[in-house]
């Protein structure tokens, strides 16, 4: 989370983290700016738009847990969130897709904040999958843990 100030030492933001930062902060006030009419209709599109704008290899697993999410959980709205696609409840987000390639890492990541329903009498669960392909068991996986989320 430190980039090099070009002395050696490390302090502040990473260039990815500002452009994610400012990516939110522009999501925030188109929001703002819809008001409550259109928003539900212009989130759909939004994350569209960004899942059709990603590499070949993120699209096709953005794609498809879109179609997860908005099939088994139809009372989540999708959303972009840090420029990701993300889903939801009441405006605040239950779950989020990250593209590996925008992130420069070698897998996407499907994550679940606070406001998804896992917690368990184990004190223990996880909060995100990395997401390379999606086998019939992984898009199972995702199914149960969307269902869950919402429960």
């Amino acid at each position: 989370m430190s980039a090099d100030s070009g002395d050696g030492s490390t302090s502040g933001f990473s260039e990815q983290e500002r452009a994610a930062m400012k990516e939110r902060a522009a999501e925030l006030k188109k929001e703002a700016a819809r008001g409550r009419g259109g928003k539900a209709a212009a989130g759909e599109l939004d994350v569209l738009t960004k899942i059709a704008e990603m590499e070949a290899p993120d699209r096709a697993a953005a794609e498809r847990i879109h179609a997860i999410v908005t099939a088994n959980a139809p009372e989540l709205s999708p959303k972009l969130w840090y420029g990701q696609p993300a889903y939801a409840r009441k405006g605040k987000v239950v779950c989020f897709f990250r593209s590996g390639h925008a992130d420069k890492e070698r897998y996407s990541t499907l994550g679940f904040t606070p406001e998804a329903d896992f917690d368990d009498d184990s004190g223990l669960w996880p909060t995100s999958y990395a997401v390379t392909e999606l086998s019939a068991e992984a898009e199972k996986t995702i199914t149960s843990l969307i269902k869950k989320a919402v429960s």
